[in-house]
């Protein structure tokens, strides 16, 4: 964990309610998979954010306003943040073999998108699985798609792309390995769609953000970890899932 200021470079609206900030600032160290967590004015939590891609010196977040803490970030234009970064265990890509298939939904999206970036710099064939509720949430289909990734896009209401759910569409997909994120009801129903070994990146609502607070714990195997620092990437096999 390494606290850095960082400089707001642009804040734009990707949909009604998605944004994309993009930081400068020391960004040695930051993996994907990973999260940040970032200081605001007049809030007493930090605001943990997922990593959708990292450069040397930038680093960009897309991040949907939910609340008071994203609705105060969705207005900055310019400015300093306090950031937390190195936060959490992110995604391993040294055994997904050559086939790989990442499945988002929603803003489980964008932490796949500099996995994506990387795996694809490995020499790996990656299918992109982007799920949402209806035509006007999508974003980031054509920056997948520049990275070299086959993506295909799914609505709940069939507005585009193909009609139903990410794992309505990976029944067509051939794939050694898996890398999934999104709201748990999509991560459960990848669980029993996927017949691989896969990583699971949860989202969680967290105090600390990195282990002191133990308010993020879930039930594994092998005892209750914690999604802010053993997490947010879970492997498909430790994973047990509550009633």
């Amino acid at each position: 964990m390494k606290q850095t200021i960082f400089t707001i470079i642009e804040n734009k609206a990707l949909t009604d309610s998605v944004y994309q900030m993009t930081l400068s600032g020391d960004t040695e160290g930051i993996a994907c998979g990973q999260f940040v967590n970032i200081k605001l004015d007049g809030l007493f939590l930090r605001r943990p954010i997922s990593v959708c891609d990292c450069t040397e010196g930038t680093l960009t977040l897309v991040y949907k306003v939910v609340g008071k803490g994203t609705e105060q970030m969705s207005r900055m234009k310019e400015g300093s943040l306090d950031v937390l970064t190195g936060l959490g265990n992110g995604y391993d890509t040294s055994i997904s073999g050559e086939q790989v298939l990442c499945l988002g939904g929603g803003v489980g999206v964008p932490p796949l998108y500099m996995l994506t970036k990387k795996l694809i710099s490995e020499g790996k064939k990656v299918t992109v699985i982007l799920g949402f509720n209806t035509k006007n949430e999508v974003f980031y289909e054509q920056e997948f798609r520049a990275l070299g990734a086959e993506v295909t896009v799914t609505t709940a209401d069939g507005s585009y792309g193909t009609k139903g759910f990410v794992t309505d569409a990976l029944k067509c997909v051939d794939y050694t390995y898996f890398y999934t994120c999104g709201p748990e009801p999509m991560l459960k129903a990848v669980y029993g769609a996927t017949n691989t070994g896969g990583q699971f990146s949860f989202e969680e609502r967290m105090g600390c953000g990195f282990g002191a607070c133990m308010g993020c714990s879930c039930k594994t195997i092998t005892g209750y970890k914690r999604i802010c620092k053993e997490g947010p990437v879970l492997q498909k096999e430790e994973i047990l899932w509550a009633d």
